[in-house]
C-alpha cells in the first residue's frame, strides 16, 4: 500500500510538470528543436491561467519588511505552591526579600527560607501592530530546584525587550497542563507532563507600543522566506503586471514595491498590499528529492529528471528451516527420547528485470518503470543514491 502512495504521488507531481510543458513554444528553423517558453525572458514566459490554478499567494511565500514579532522577557516569583518551590541557593530567598521590601517590610534574604515560592523566567511574544492594553499568552520556566508550579500564582513582573524598555507586565494562575503527587513526600511519585513548565493565557498587559514601520517614502519592501533568483523576478513581474512599474527585485531575497499615488480614498497603503497579498504567481524551486530511511517515505519534486538510464533491480532469497525430529526408544528398553533438529537451506534468486528509461525521462516514466520492477519503498531508496552516484539523477537528494 504505501509503495503504491508513493507511485501515485510521482504521477501527481509528473502531471505538474506536464501542465508546465504545455507552455506556448517559439518555431525556429526548420530541423531545430522547438523552445519552451520557460527558457524566454521573465515576462514573455507569464502563464496567467496556470497562475491562477496552481500559483501560491505573496503573503505564503513572503513577508513584508519590518513587519515582525518582538520578543520580551522578565523574572519574577512564583508564591502559593505547596512545598515545592526552591528549596536551596539564595535566589528565592532574594528576589522575595526585595518583593516584601517593596510592600514597605525589610527582612534580609538570610531570614527567608520559603519552600512555597518560585523563581521563573516569564517570556512572551508581541505581535506587530500590538496596542496598549491587548492582552498577551505568556510562558513560565523554572529557574530553581522547585518541583512542581502547581497551584502557583505570578506576581506582577515586568518584561524588557532587547533595548531594557517595560513593554508589558505579566501576573496571574499559571496552568501547567498536567498534575504532580507525591505519597507523603516519599519516593512514590506520579507525573503527568512536564510540571517546571507553564502558561497564563492571556496572562499579560502590552504598556508600551513598538514601532512598526513597514515603508519608506513609500516604497515597500518583501522579503522572500526562501531566496531564489527565479522566485523573486516572478514575483516582481506579477506585482509589475497589476501595478506596471512598480516593482522591482533586488536580490534573491527582497522585491522592492512603490505604492501608488493615493489619488483617491480608495487607493489606500492597507488596501493596496492586502490586494497584493493575494496576488498568486508560480514559484520556483530547485529539483530536490527528500528521502526519510526510518520510514521509507520518498517525495520528489516536479522538477526532478534523469539522463537515460537503465535499472536492474532483483533479490536473492535465502531460507533456512530447522525440523525437529523425535527419536523413540522401543519399549521396556530403558531408553531415553532424544529430539534432534534437522536443518535444510534452500536459496532462491528472482528473475533479473531491467528496464531502460531513453530521452531524460521523467517522474512519470521513473515510476512506471518502479512499478513494473515491483519493487518496495526500501529498495526504491536504494535505487534513488544509485542513480544519483551515477549521475543520471538531476537533483539534490537529500536524506532526513
Amino acid at each position: 500500500m504505501r509503495t503504491c502512495l508513493m507511485l501515485c504521488a510521482l504521477l501527481i507531481a509528473s502531471d505538474l510538470a506536464a501542465l508546465e510543458a504545455k507552455a506556448p513554444v517559439e518555431i525556429g528553423p526548420a530541423g531545430a528543436v522547438p523552445v519552451v517558453a520557460r527558457n524566454l525572458p521573465l515576462e514573455k514566459a507569464a502563464l496567467p491561467r496556470q497562475a491562477e490554478e496552481f500559483g501560491v499567494r505573496i503573503k505564503d511565500m513572503a513577508d513584508v519588511l519590518g513587519v515582525r514579532d518582538n520578543q520580551v522577557v522578565g523574572q519574577g516569583i512564583i508564591v502559593g505552591l505547596d512545598g515545592t518551590g526552591d528549596k536551596t541557593g539564595i535566589l528565592a530567598p532574594q528576589a522575595l526579600s526585595n518583593f516584601i521590601s517593596r510592600m514597605g517590610i525589610n527582612i534580609p534574604a538570610g531570614a527567608l527560607k520559603p519552600k512555597n515560592v518560585a523563581v521563573v523566567a516569564v517570556t512572551a511574544q508581541l505581535p506587530p501592530f500590538v496596542k496598549k492594553g491587548t492582552k498577551l499568552d505568556v510562558q513560565i520556566s523554572s529557574l530553581g530546584d522547585a518541583t512542581s508550579l502547581q497551584g502557583g500564582i505570578l506576581i506582577q513582573t515586568p518584561l524588557q525587550g532587547a533595548d531594557g524598555r517595560v513593554y508589558a507586565v505579566a501576573q496571574g494562575a499559571i496552568s501547567i497542563g498536567g498534575f504532580n503527587a507525591s505519597a507523603g513526600g516519599g519516593d512514590a511519585t506520579i507525573q503527568k507532563n512536564h510540571a517546571l513548565v507553564g502558561r497564563i493565557p492571556n496572562g499579560s498587559l502590552v504598556e508600551r507600543e513598538v514601532e512598526t514601520n513597514f515603508q519608506k517614502d513609500g516604497i515597500v519592501r518583501l522579503v522572500l522566506r526562501r531566496p531564489d533568483f527565479t522566485t523573486a523576478q516572478r514575483m516582481a513581474t506579477t506585482i509589475a503586471t497589476r501595478w506596471p512599474g512598480s516593482a522591482k527585485a533586488i536580490d534573491p531575497f527582497t522585491v522592492e514595491f512603490k505604492l501608488p499615488p493615493v489619488d483617491s480614498a480608495e487607493v489606500m497603503p492597507m488596501a493596496v498590499l492586502a490586494e497584493l497579498e493575494r496576488l498568486r504567481f508560480l514559484p520556483d524551486v530547485r529539483a530536490r528529492v527528500a528521502i526519510n530511511e526510518r520510514t521509507g517515505t520518498i517525495v520528489a519534486g516536479s522538477q526532478v529528471r534523469l539522463m537515460p538510464t537503465v535499472l536492474s533491480h532483483g533479490n536473492l532469497y535465502i531460507t533456512i528451516k530447522h525440523t525437529p525430529v523425535i527419536s523413540q526408544p522401543a519399549p521396556f528398553s530403558n531408553g531415553q527420547t532424544v529430539v534432534t533438529s534437522d536443518a535444510t537451506v534452500t536459496a532462491e534468486e528472482e528473475q533479473t528485470r531491467a528496464v531502460v528509461l531513453e530521452h531524460g525521462p521523467t517522474l512519470g516514466e521513473l515510476a512506471a518503470a518502479l512499478n513494473a520492477l515491483k519493487v518496495k519503498p526500501r529498495d526504491i531508496i536504494a535505487i534513488f543514491q544509485a542513480l544519483k552516484e551515477a549521475g543520471a539523477l538531476n537533483a539534490d537528494l537529500v536524506i532526513m
